[in-house]
């Protein structure tokens, strides 16, 4: 399933994230309560079929309702009240069909059309540069016309539920998520022990990008979201290593 419509920038989403949370958080007192309530927000979100949400003009205002609701049944005493932690477990990856084949489509590529590692960095490097000043027909190019990408927010930042197909597709994907940001930087970093994207909003890590290279162009782009997967990636120095 397509479901590239779905799609924000990273900006967006960090901010429409961090408002929910303040609702939440102002209306039950404790981030901890409303952590719970923004994962089952963003449950019922992805319970929507993908027509439900297309008929959804403005997100962000259906989900400050959801939290509104929630929260007013987490209250003690409130009628109906739900219990404040919530078990989401098994549901907060986004549901992709086959996708051991997918994998597998992008093995078979990159076996079918081999590259360097000094030209698998020059496409990746390009592939930043393309986002970077948002040259949709560079970047189109320099991904396989059965290109996919996908998003994993975890159920916790509100993404593309599905597979992304098509290099047109995925380049405006990718240059949505990724747009123009004061505040928004993209590097390119070692991801997995070979050259990936790192997106950072301020100094925090907002997105990691890898990409499945083959011949000239990649086949396949894996953005993680999730805020859970990147809190190693945002661990201070200290954290790491201990202060010695």
């Amino acid at each position: 399933m397509n479901d590239a419509g779905d799609s924000a920038s990273i900006a967006d989403l960090l901010d429409e994230r961090r408002h929910l949370l303040d609702v939440a958080h102002g209306m039950l007192g404790s981030r901890c309560k409303a952590e719970d309530v923004i994962a089952e927000t963003y449950r019922r979100w992805y319970e929507l079929s993908s027509a439900a949400r297309a008929r959804i003009t403005t997100p962000r205002a259906w989900l400050e309702e959801v939290v509104g609701r929630i929260c007013c049944q987490a209250r003690p005493n409130a009628p109906d009240s739900m219990p404040t932690a919530v078990d989401i477990a098994g549901r907060t990856e986004p549901e992709y069909a086959e996708p051991a084949d997918h994998a597998l489509h992008s093995l078979q590529a990159m076996h079918s059309r081999p590259t360097t590692p000094q030209r698998r960095d020059t496409v990746v490097r390009t592939v930043r540069q393309a986002c970077a000043t948002e040259d949709a027909p560079l970047l189109a190019s320099l991904l396989a016309p059965d290109a996919m990408a996908f998003y994993d927010g975890g159920g916790k930042v509100r993404t593309p539920t599905g597979p992304v197909h098509g290099n047109l597709e995925v380049a405006r994907s990718l240059l949505t998520l990724v747009a123009p940001h004061p505040r928004i930087t993209l590097h390119t970093q070692s991801v997995n022990g070979h050259t990936g994207i790192v997106v950072r909003y301020d100094h925090q890590v907002a997105a990691v990008i890898s990409l499945d290279i083959a011949g000239h162009q990649a086949v396949q782009i894996w953005a993680t979201l999730n805020p859970d997967k990147l809190r190693s990636w945002n661990l201070s120095r200290t954290e790491l290593f201990g202060d010695g």
